[in-house]
């Protein structure tokens, strides 16, 4: 896995952003309902976070699905764990789940 410089590359990303969302378009101007959902909950959360656009490079959109082993995309990644996408980052959002993972994470969370 190593070998393969899109997986360097995106563990490179995971690495520097503790809160890592690859997603289709960018925070400003996502691509996709399910991309500008996620954004939104983070946004609404004030959750700093590094993003990719997967559109920008087709070995990016296909090397993260492998990465993660995770079809769809967006994908959420915080300090290096890979927590899911759109439906799952929704429901920990809406049962108040996210909230706390993030905080247990360390990440800071607006109140």
């Amino acid at each position: 896995m190593s070998d393969n410089p899109v997986f360097a590359e995106i563990q490179k990303k995971i690495d520097e952003n503790p809160v890592m969302l690859f997603m289709k378009g960018t925070p400003q101007f996502p691509q996709c309902g399910f991309s500008s959902a996620v954004v939104q909950i983070l946004d609404y959360l004030g959750v700093e976070f590094g993003s990719a656009n997967v559109l920008a490079s087709d070995d990016l959109r296909q090397g993260i699905k492998e990465f993660s082993d995770w079809p769809t995309i967006p994908q959420l990644y915080v300090k290096g764990e890979f927590v899911g996408g759109c439906d799952i980052v929704r429901e920990m959002f809406e049962s108040g789940e996210l909230k706390t993972f993030l905080a247990e994470k360390g990440v800071p969370v607006a109140a």
